[in-house]
């Protein structure tokens, strides 16, 4: 598999994740995961011959998008608690059905991720065992039948942009777990993980991506971001 690599440097290496493959290894055992794709790639670079890496966070299997891997301690560890703190700022592209929504808002709800079901059980009000979702959305094309939103994550839920659009009636294209119709033919999602900036978590500077868009499918339909 190539690996479409957006950064790197001696502490991190970002990744443009297809839709399809999971992060790291999961109950399947799958051996196709993006974590061991990175590992060889590191290590036919032969820059060690046993690399460190780690993921430092996790998109969905069927969401395509950046995704952080740190080949050092020092920088998992920070950019763990830059996560904890809520300074790394992701945004998201996300296709659903045209409806009525507001232009631009805010979603505040609360969720509880259920393992059996692997999903995220959604409340309007707080309750015991569950979790505050936020995230701000804003429409930004449209056509005939659908509308591509921008999503910003406040906090980093269990399906939380998933749960949450499908609460509000209009679930990711493609997105049967979520009460989406139909399925799309690869088995993915129409949400992509498309911006993330933060801060370096050894030097000083800034780092910021964007993960270009496969465009196949639905988003054929609309304006190049």
């Amino acid at each position: 598999m190539d690996i479409e690599i957006l950064y790197e440097d001696r502490h991190l290496i970002l990744v443009n994740k297809p839709a399809g493959i999971v992060v790291q290894q999961d109950k399947s055992l799958s051996e196709i995961n993006l974590q061991a794709q990175v590992y060889q790639y590191l290590k036919l670079k032969k820059e060690n011959s046993n690399p460190f890496i780690e993921a430092a966070h996790r998109i969905d299997r069927p969401t395509s998008g950046v995704v952080i891997f740190c080949k050092t301690s020092k920088a998992l560890a920070r950019v763990n608690k830059a996560f904890q703190d809520k300074t790394i700022q992701k945004k998201y592209l996300a296709i659903t059905h045209k409806s009525a929504i507001s232009t631009s808002g805010e979603l505040r709800h609360y969720l509880k991720r259920s393992s059996r079901e692997n999903k995220s059980l959604i409340s309007q009000t707080p309750k015991i065992d569950y979790k505050e979702a936020i995230l701000r959305y804003q429409v930004i094309q449209t056509i005939e039948n659908y509308q591509m939103l921008e999503i910003e994550l406040l906090t980093g839920r269990h399906h939380q942009i998933r749960a949450q659009l499908a609460h509000i009636g209009i679930p990711i294209k493609g997105d049967i777990k979520y009460g989406d119709k139909r399925s799309n033919e690869d088995k993915s999602i129409d949400l992509h993980a498309y911006k993330l900036k933060m801060n370096h978590p050894v030097g000083e500077e800034i780092i910021e991506v964007c993960a270009p868009i496969r465009i196949q499918g639905i988003w054929t339909k609309f304006k190049a971001i």
